[in-house]
């Protein structure tokens, strides 16, 4: 016999979901159990659309790839136990990367604490590290405040953006709490709070400036929303620049001020580098002066955990990055920039990228296997820049970096999260929907969410899986040849068929050996989307990453020659 044990209205998972619909939530993403039914049921019956995964790490990723991609925060939602520590990678993911998102979980009911439930495990202190906020609710009134904290952390309002979660025991979900009780200011949208710079630092930085010969702007995630602040000043003021993995596509790469191949020599030789939203982590060396030779920083972002790492500012602006920008811009007037210097970078980047584009790249590896840039090369000839590309995995995530030629970018980030490609993918293409999604990944990352084709295909998600399946874990693979004695071991794949697996999950699936039919495939599977082009790629041909020994994990920087660069400053 059929029955609705959810027909009332106030009761708190409704709230839950008529609060989401308040915050103009459209999507969320996650897998269904019965601690989360009750509000599982209310969001679909008031028309929000869920994106059912099937693994809660993919929810995760999905949740962080629409929140990267729209600037909202994302919204997973998962049962109790499995449910919330299968979401530990991807909530990790985006606390390292600082984007907003709601975990919303189950949890068992009251009546049954320490009694030994269903899937009773103390998630909020497994969470707790890795979250901005991370609390179990139990007074039905007080529900919507604590969900209305829980997004205000999420949004950066106390602090850094950065995901957060929040669960509801099951039987408190059915408790119903009046209209008079629920305040109108917890459920109204929230916005993330405008941080105005102080006039005083402005002046500062306007007089480090001045003082600077050889500038240089690094931009990270804090910078996403400045963009046009920042053409602006680099334009007016012929300033280079550089982005990072978070921040790729915020300049054009036409633009002749971002000169991205002159990475390391603008590095050495800068005497400032005004930092925009971005943390001095291992992509940067620390911020070392081993590295940066001869450098002072301006720090500016509105996240105080991007303001002290490592080196400090001169000065250290609490800011949005673009409001700071414009007023610098707005306030310089002149610089003393040596100019003869910046057109120095320009030229030397200029040069590497014609020995770059006049460099043959060989069609296949010493082992006849299709070499990875070669995939790329087939791009630029089908597809111009006006796409999304997301790029995951280890090896060709270096390949990709250079190659993968999309205005709109994202990979696997700061924490090395393989995995993320396809669950990305799925969320851009909710975004961008008469864009083309391009996931390039490689065989060892694809494997990690590769059932998300299922997910890609009942939602009719226009995206293409390109898979470089060169039959293993080839940095690892170099590194045991290179630093352990040439013992190779447990770093090997098969080169299994993943277009067939495409194929029996609804997908387009095509399998390219031979690199004469590679153009053709990629072309016939962009207009067939989703689809999966399994790519036999050639283990012989080595990665920039895997030269560089990022395997290898060296003492003090993440880079073979950044961390040569360290052990000789040290000497001195």
């Amino acid at each position: 016999m059929i029955k609705d044990l959810n027909t009332d209205n106030n009761s708190c998972a409704a709230w839950i979901a008529k609060f989401l619909i308040n915050r103009k939530v459209e999507f969320v993403f996650g897998l269904q159990g019965g601690h989360i039914q009750p509000i599982w049921d209310h969001c679909y019956k008031l028309g929000i659309k869920i994106i059912d995964v099937r693994d809660e790490k993919a929810a995760v990723h999905m949740a962080q790839a629409y929140s990267y991609f729209t600037g909202k925060v994302g919204i997973a939602m998962v049962t109790a136990g499995p449910g919330v520590t299968n979401t530990v990678t991807g909530i990790a993911n985006a606390f390292l990367s600082n984007i907003p998102v709601l975990l919303i979980g189950g949890c068992a009911p009251l009546q049954q604490s320490n009694m030994g439930p269903l899937q009773d495990i103390p998630h909020v202190d497994i969470l707790k590290p890795v979250t901005n906020y991370s609390r179990t609710a139990r007074v039905p009134d007080q529900i919507i405040r604590e969900l209305d904290l829980a997004f205000s952390y999420a949004l950066g309002n106390m602090g850094s953006p950065g995901p957060c979660y929040f669960e509801v025991p099951t039987d408190i979900l059915r408790e119903s709490v009046d209209d008079k009780l629920v305040l109108e200011d917890w459920m109204i949208e929230k916005k993330p709070y405008n941080l105005i710079p102080s006039s005083i630092d402005i002046d500062k930085a306007i007089n480090t400036i001045r003082n600077s010969k050889k500038p240089l702007i690094i931009t990270g995630r804090g910078a996403l929303k400045s963009g046009q602040q920042i053409l602006k000043f680099i334009n007016k003021y012929n300033i280079p620049y550089l982005e990072t993995q978070d921040s790729r596509g915020l300049i054009p790469q036409s633009n002749p001020n971002n000169i991205f191949a002159a990475r390391s020599k603008a590095m050495s030789e800068a005497d400032l580098v005004i930092l925009l939203g971005r943390k001095l982590d291992y992509q940067l060396a620390f911020g070392s002066p081993a590295v940066f030779k001869e450098a002072k920083f301006i720090r500016i972002s509105d996240s105080s955990l991007e303001l002290t790492d490592n080196r400090r500012g001169f000065p250290e602006i609490l800011s949005d990055p673009g409001v700071a920008i414009e007023l610098i811009h707005n306030e310089l007037n002149k610089s003393n920039f040596d100019e003869d210097w910046i057109n120095n970078i320009k030229n030397f980047h200029l040069e590497k990228i014609k020995k770059v584009l006049d460099k043959k790249v060989n069609k296949t590896g010493d082992d006849n296997k299709i070499n990875p840039n070669y995939i790329f090369e087939k791009l630029k000839n089908i597809i111009d820049d006006d796409f999304i590309g997301i790029a995951d995995g280890g090896d060709i995530l270096s390949f990709a970096r250079v190659g993968l030629h999309s205005k709109y970018y994202m990979d696997s980030g700061t924490f090395g999260c393989l995995g993320v490609g396809i669950p990305y993918a799925i969320a851009a293409s909710k975004v961008f929907k008469e864009k083309k999604i391009i996931c390039v990944t490689g065989d060892g990352s694809f494997g990690f969410n590769a059932m998300e084709i299922d997910t890609a295909v009942k939602n009719n998600s226009n995206i293409c899986i390109i898979i470089s399946n060169n039959g293993g874990w080839n940095i690892e693979k170099h590194d045991q040849r290179l630093n352990y004695g040439n013992r190779v071991y447990a770093t090997s794949l098969a080169h299994s068929d993943y277009a067939a697996l495409a194929k029996s999950l609804g997908a387009y699936g095509v399998r390219v050996e031979d690199p004469e039919k590679l153009e053709q495939a990629l072309s016939e599977a962009l207009n067939n989307t989703p689809s999966v082009v399994d790519v036999i790629t050639s283990s012989t041909i080595l990665s920039s990453d895997a030269i560089k020994g990022l395997g290898f994990v060296p003492r003090y920087q993440a880079l073979d020659v950044w961390d040569d660069m360290e052990i000789e400053f040290r000497k001195k």
